[in-house]
């Protein structure tokens, strides 16, 4: 969508009233192909690659809010591939290629960043560890190298890395390609691209409850009424057990608050993303000069969306030892995501044990970064009744099968982004 510098002036100056919605707003039908409960990223993304790839245009995305107002609203918008198990390695490759030509591809600006992403190793058993995670990334086909401390201090020439420091860095190593993007443009240009291949988008619709009719899904209640579909997709992210349990099904998932914060603006010194598994921290700088700092998981099991103190403080801890010129900054915001957390650290994407209904979730830590490739399998999966090759083993039966995938996070300490 492209504008004159005269259009554009013509609305700011009337108040945006003559500005073009970028999907419209249509009343819900009373029978879809396929309904996506979930309005995030993958959500849209699913509804957008069954229209594009698939030729499915009868598609419901139902969101209880607003298009990315949950936990596509609530990340820290790292987009990387560097994970150790072929299975992993494999999606996430895809994803990040996806990530490559998806500015283009949906003609909107996701201000997709490849600014790299480091990770810092503190002893030389943590060197080992990451040195086998990028040799299995370059045999699986992703790209990661080696740091040496001369290469990280040109890299970072802010980060500490004196004897003295608490933990001291031994190394690092980084995926180049890898980086940031804006996360609620990934949203946008989902929705405005999903809407323009026939896709309905229904905000402020909560899903009630789910129609059966001889153990299969035929539909769901809604506050907006009942709608009947062949097939019904969950995307929502930390509330994946709770559609799921109206179906009958327990899933293997827990819900955790993963924390983050944004700093005041300062001047731009940090060109990377920047992790550090010992202090539990990860951080990088916005185009506007802010920092934005994460870490581990609040320790307990919630909806809340807000997160503890203890946890800010111990994330503000890892990076003030890391870059100690940040100890002046004041907080602006901070948030919670709801994640959930499957056992095995790997996500779901699969046809459930319930006729007509299928899964995107279990994300973890991951979720973010596999908006694109998570909708392309899960459209896939829906359309052809199927997985794809690529989400073959992100299957429910795993875990019955002890064919477990055991990533937690693609760290060499569990609980680090």
């Amino acid at each position: 969508m492209r504008y004159s510098v005269w259009a554009l002036a013509r609305n700011a100056l009337s108040g945006h009233r003559a500005w073009p919605m970028a999907w419209k707003n249509p009343a819900p039908k009373k029978h879809y192909d396929v309904v996506i409960i979930g309005g995030g990223g993958h959500g849209l993304a699913t509804a957008y690659y069954l229209a594009k790839r698939h030729g499915v245009t009868n598609v419901a995305v139902l969101e209880k809010g607003w298009i990315g107002g949950g936990n596509t609203a609530r990340n820290t918008t790292i987009v990387r591939a560097n994970y150790f198990l072929p299975p992993n390695s494999h999606f996430y490759e895809h994803s990040l290629k996806l990530w490559e030509g998806l500015t283009q591809e949906l003609n909107f600006n996701l201000m997709f960043s490849q600014r790299g992403v480091i990770n810092l190793c503190h002893s030389p058993a943590e060197l080992d560890g990451f040195a086998r995670r990028y040799n299995s990334n370059r045999q699986n086909g992703t790209d990661g190298d080696m740091l040496s401390m001369d290469e990280l201090r040109k890299l970072v020439p802010a980060l500490d890395v004196s004897p003295a420091a608490r933990f001291p860095v031994v190394g690092g190593v980084i995926q180049r390609r890898a980086g940031t993007a804006r996360h609620d443009a990934v949203a946008w240009g989902y929705a405005r691209a999903a809407d323009a291949l026939g896709v309905d988008i229904i905000q402020n619709c909560e899903v009630t409850g789910l129609r059966m009719d001889g153990g299969a899904v035929t539909g769901v209640e809604t506050t907006k009424g009942e709608f009947s579909a062949a097939k019904v997709g969950i995307a929502v992210a930390g509330h994946s057990g709770h559609l799921a349990e109206m179906a009958g099904l327990r899933l293997p998932i827990e819900t955790h608050l993963l924390q983050a914060m944004v700093s005041e603006p300062i001047k731009p010194f940090l060109d990377h993303v920047v992790s550090s598994g010992a202090h539990h921290v990860y951080v990088s700088q916005t185009d506007k000069g802010e920092l934005v700092i994460g870490g581990q998981l609040d320790g307990y099991n919630s909806f809340s969306q807000r997160g503890s103190f203890a946890r800010i403080e111990d994330i503000t801890a890892g990076m003030l030892a890391l870059f100690p010129q940040t100890r002046s900054l004041r907080l602006m915001r901070k948030w919670a995501g709801a994640v959930d957390m499957t056992m095995d650290g790997s996500p779901i994407i699969a046809k459930l044990p319930v006729d007509g209904l299928y899964l995107n979730g279990g994300w973890c830590y991951g979720g973010f970064k596999a908006t694109p490739a998570g909708g392309w399998c899960f459209a896939h999966t829906i359309a052809k009744d199927a997985p794809h090759d690529l989400n073959r083993a992100y299957t429910l039966e795993r875990f019955s099968r002890n064919a477990l995938i055991n990533e937690r996070g693609a760290g060499n300490r569990p609980g680090l982004h």
